[in-house]
């Protein structure tokens, strides 16, 4: 089906706009927030996206609509929109594990050693292997910005827990968009290496769109609210 990318955007955005009817979510969800920071966090990944589409990835036809805007697809806009929106909404409404566990100094040499990701990243792109080299570099960068902003997402055990619902979620949905497929890979530029139908690179992806979004949901949230 020509529309099935835009039916997985609609399927995966239903479960968060239906928690809005309820009184306990819709007092948390601060979905304009959600909305403007998936807006912010969507243009380098847009760009990168259009940049490489065709060459590291393209989009089946038959499961597309024809309309490109910058030679994506227009479902693939709405990716960018539904599932961060979607993943904030995990976030917000987890449990504040951070006022009882504490911010773990351990979890500091996590962040010290995705410094090491920038420097390997551009190497591993100078080699051929473009998507892998940018993943990592996207990692450092991850790093650097939790620094600079000093959310310090990184430092927090609340963020793991976050991390592996989001895993779960990337298994489920980007394993569908990567099984039927909806997408297709230039091998070339990947190590090669698979979970099920996702390539490695892909997970990296997603994982630092949504710490992307989440870093700046929280720098805004507690600029405009408070703690």
């Amino acid at each position: 089906m020509k529309f099935e990318y835009l039916l997985f955007n609609f399927v995966v955005i239903a479960g968060p706009v239906v928690s809005q009817f309820s009184r306990q979510i819709k007092h948390v969800s601060r979905w304009r927030l959600k909305l403007l920071v998936s807006g912010i966090v969507m243009i380098p990944y847009v760009i990168w996206d259009a940049l490489v589409a065709g060459s590291h990835w393209w989009f089946n036809d038959a499961y597309t609509l024809n309309f490109r805007l910058f030679g994506l697809p227009i479902e693939e806009w709405l990716f960018f929109i539904t599932v961060p929106f979607g993943c904030l909404l995990v976030w917000e409404t987890l449990p504040h594990t951070d006022s009882w566990l504490g911010r773990l100094k351990s979890l500091r040499y996590v962040r010290t050693s995705l410094y090491t990701t920038l420097p390997i990243g551009v190497w591993v792109f100078s080699t051929g292997k473009q998507y892998t080299g940018l993943v990592l570099f996207c990692f450092g960068l991850v790093a650097l910005v939790d620094t600079l902003l000093r959310v310090d997402l990184l430092l927090r055990p609340k963020t793991y827990l976050y991390l592996v619902i989001v895993s779960v979620l990337i298994l489920v949905f980007n394993g569908y968009l990567t099984a039927r497929p909806v997408v297709l890979y230039g091998e070339a530029y990947q190590v090669g290496y698979r979970i099920l139908t996702i390539p490695l690179e892909d997970i990296g992806y997603g994982f630092t769109l949504m710490l992307f979004n989440t870093m700046l949901y929280e720098k805004l949230r507690t600029t405009r609210y408070g703690k």
